[in-house]
């Protein structure tokens, strides 16, 4: 048997890790006014957002996918968005509701992951839920921006993205708990 150090050195665990290791410069970055801290804060969330394909891909072509890279993997996303989201609020780049409904979702599909490993219910990605990925990503990438450069205001880009983020976000989550309804035994949930 592998010791666990084994399984979590290796290269997609350590990108997810550096994910999140990512989070505390965006925050710092973003506590700064004007285009450059803007800039470098897009880039260190574009980057980081990367390592979620690049972690993914790795794992499954080199077949290094471990239950802690299951586990960390979304949740790393998750901090990621929030972090940004949050952050983007008191900027005046995101709307507070809108960042309530895609944080919430978040946490209510992580719930609904948790409970489903209970019942031994796999919930894997699908479609929906990598394409809100990538689009939370582009959206929250131009809102970082925010300023115009080459006459493409990346505020305006960034909320058109965030408005499909959103409803890609809800068929996402909505989807995730039709799956789960779908394999979990007649009879529901104990009653405890």
């Amino acid at each position: 048997m592998e010791p666990l150090t084994d399984k979590f050195w290796n290269l997609p665990n350590l990108l997810t890790g550096a994910r999140i290791a990512a989070i505390p410069l965006l925050l710092v970055l973003l506590s700064f006014s004007g285009p450059l801290p803007s800039f470098l804060a897009a880039v260190i969330f574009l980057l980081a957002g990367a390592t979620d394909f690049l972690d993914g891909f790795l794992a499954r072509r080199h077949q290094m996918v471990s239950r802690l890279g299951k586990i960390m993997d979304p949740l790393a996303d998750k901090l990621l968005v929030s972090a940004a989201l949050i952050m983007l609020i008191p900027l005046g780049r995101a709307p507070a509701w809108m960042a309530f409904i895609i944080i919430g979702r978040e946490l209510a599909v992580t719930g609904l992951r948790a409970l489903a490993a209970a019942e031994g219910i796999m919930l894997n990605p699908d479609r929906w839920g990598k394409a809100k990925t990538l689009v939370q990503m582009l959206a929250l990438t131009c809102l970082i921006l925010h300023y115009p450069y080459h006459a493409l205001d990346f505020q305006r880009v960034g909320m058109a993205l965030l408005w499909l983020a959103l409803v890609i976000t809800l068929v996402s989550g909505v989807g995730y708990f039709q799956t789960f309804l779908r394999q979990y035994p007649a009879g529901g949930l104990d009653k405890n």
